[in-house]
């Protein structure tokens, strides 16, 4: 399911975040919006999500306007957001929490099939489905809120810092589960800091500073710029 963000700008009171920004997410794909903190990638994440409104622009699923949507009309559409620091339900248990999600998007036997999948997604799951939320380990918070969301069956998936906070084995699992996500048919697309995470995991990308766009391409050719290193990790080795 493809989206197309068209000259987006976005503000909180007087102060503009993002300017005239452009970007595309082909159907199939996972696409990584990188920068550094403040450059306004949460932002846009937020507008897409119809948690924020836009001064000027439009965002578009496959020809379809989002722009002006409430949050639960966007959900419906099928464009689900996995929000920054993951905000499960700590005291709850795994399976409460994704009980949850049910309630926002599928429920009775339909429900429990989902809930299944999930387990079977995320073993891990399944074994501490007994488990408060906030019991588990960083990985596995960020591997219950990303169920939590697909419980939606959204056709797009937005993730904002899946890899904040995760110790690098843990970031690879989730890189894994997001490839996984994207061979179900669900397109991603994430925002992250970690740029080397993010585009060891995308197909493509694109780097905001600043609220602009100032540069796009394929992740690995982004990656191995020498130039843009400079310019994303603040260092040319």
């Amino acid at each position: 399911m493809s989206l197309t963000i068209d000259k987006l700008s976005v503000g909180y009171g007087a102060v503009d975040v993002l300017h005239d920004v452009d970007l595309e997410v082909p159907s199939g794909s996972i696409v990584a919006l990188v920068g550094r903190n403040g450059a306004g990638k949460s932002t846009l994440m937020r507008t897409v999500a119809g948690l924020m409104k836009p001064r000027s622009g439009e965002v578009t699923l496959e020809g379809r306007r989002l722009t002006a949507r409430r949050p639960a009309a966007v959900v419906r559409s099928g464009v689900v957001l996995v929000p920054e620091g993951r905000q499960i339900f700590a005291k709850l248990t795994v399976e409460e929490n994704l009980r949850m999600g049910c309630f926002v998007s599928v429920r009775g036997p339909a429900a429990e099939a989902r809930r299944a999948e999930m387990y079977e997604l995320f073993p891990i799951l399944g074994e501490r489905r007994h488990h408060p939320g906030g019991s588990l380990s960083g990985g596995q918070q960020q591997m219950l809120a990303i169920a939590r969301a697909l419980l939606a069956n959204p056709r797009l998936l937005l993730m904002d810092e899946p890899f904040l906070g995760l110790a690098p084995g843990v970031i690879v699992e989730v890189r894994n589960v997001i490839a996984d996500i994207r061979e179900r048919g669900t397109s991603v697309l994430l925002v992250e800091q970690s740029v080397q995470a993010a585009l060891a995991t995308a197909d493509s990308a694109y780097l905001l500073s600043s609220g602009r766009i100032v540069a796009s391409g394929r992740a690995d050719q982004m990656l191995n710029d020498a130039s843009l290193r400079k310019t994303m990790l603040g260092t040319s080795t």
